[in-house]
């Protein structure tokens, strides 16, 4: 098989299972490199192991490729990864509303994840990265994210969309973690809690009904900051009033994240159920940090099925064009 397809293959399966991102990015490296080496180094095996950007893991699957056999390492991956749930609501989905590049703590450019939106057959993906007040994940700032628009802009084409978003920090004041205006150019705001999660649920009521009153958020984002399983070990729920928290949300307009994170699972099925008592919106998406996590979906797919969430509310089921009239 082609070498460069292989390793790209392995590095979204080991994205998808949310392995070290350090692992999938040296295949994504490799794949790289191996593109752009000339065709004679490319069949010189000292060469090729000699060259920056191939490893001994990497080299393996490159030459057992060029000798047209399927890699091991391929062949064990495939094996290991569970295949893609099945949904009759996956189908509907035509995008995703929450994305994260290496603008911040993504792994990969922007080019990157829009070739990987386009793949899955998505209408439009929205790159939603950090807001300054998250250093950790390096948040853009006022300047980086002006920056940033025209550049994810300009992958739109072919039936495809690339939106300009942000996931906004909301402050412990309720207040957003951006400048207003610079808000108002986006064409999708994710607004999440990523500080202070154990706050007494009367403050962190009244912080987020404050968040989604806000006229320029569109989507509430992981409601509950919950961990259930992964590497990063396990947290508890924030505690708030949920059923004025989605009343707040259904009477502005804004969509209850279910996200697709497997770690997360977030909003739990009983705060799914009061989301929908209340008349909210939903929006299913991957919050994926890598090209392989994009496929994701599927899993927040078949959560919302079960809930019995119906696609009329589901947001990213919509049209662009009715997309964009609501999140303007």
């Amino acid at each position: 098989m082609d070498p460069i397809a292989a390793l790209l293959e392995i590095a979204s399966l080991l994205e998808r299972e949310r392995a070290s991102r350090y692992r999938a990015k040296a295949f994504r490296q490799a794949a790289a490199t191996f593109q752009e080496l000339p065709a004679d180094v490319r069949e010189d095996p000292t060469r090729l192991r000699a060259a920056k950007g191939i490893g001994e893991s990497t080299f393996a699957v490159i030459r057992q490729a060029q000798a047209g056999q399927t890699p091991d390492y391929l062949s064990e991956l495939r094996g290991d990864v569970q295949p893609e749930i099945e949904s009759t609501l996956r189908p509907k989905l035509r995008g995703d509303l929450h994305a994260h590049t290496d603008w911040s703590d993504g792994t990969t450019p922007i080019p990157v994840m829009a070739a990987a939106a386009r793949a899955l057959g998505h209408e439009y993906q929205a790159i939603t990265d950090h807001s300054p007040r998250l250093r950790v994940a390096r948040g853009l700032s006022a300047e980086r994210l002006r920056e940033q628009i025209p550049l994810v802009r300009a992958e739109s084409g072919d039936g495809f969309t690339l939106l300009a978003g942000i996931e906004v920090d909301i402050l412990e004041d309720g207040t957003l973690d951006q400048d207003d205006d610079l808000l108002g150019e986006l064409d999708i705001v994710v607004a999440s809690v990523h500080s202070k999660l154990r706050m007494d649920s009367r403050s962190m009521t009244d912080r987020m009904i404050a968040a989604v009153s806000h006229p320029r958020v569109n989507v509430l984002g992981h409601c509950t900051g919950r961990l259930v399983e992964g590497s990063r070990g396990t947290r508890p729920a924030s505690e708030f009033d949920a059923r004025a928290v989605f009343a707040a949300c259904a009477e502005n307009g804004v969509a209850v994240e279910i996200n697709s994170r497997p770690e997360r699972q977030d909003p739990p099925d009983d705060l799914i159920a009061l989301a929908l008592e209340a008349g909210c919106l939903f929006s299913i998406d991957s919050d994926a940090h890598a090209p392989g996590q994009l496929s994701l979906l599927d899993h927040g797919a078949q959560r919302a099925e079960r809930a019995g969430v119906p696609a009329s509310r589901i947001v990213t089921t919509w049209s662009l064009e009715r997309l964009r009239a609501w999140a303007e």
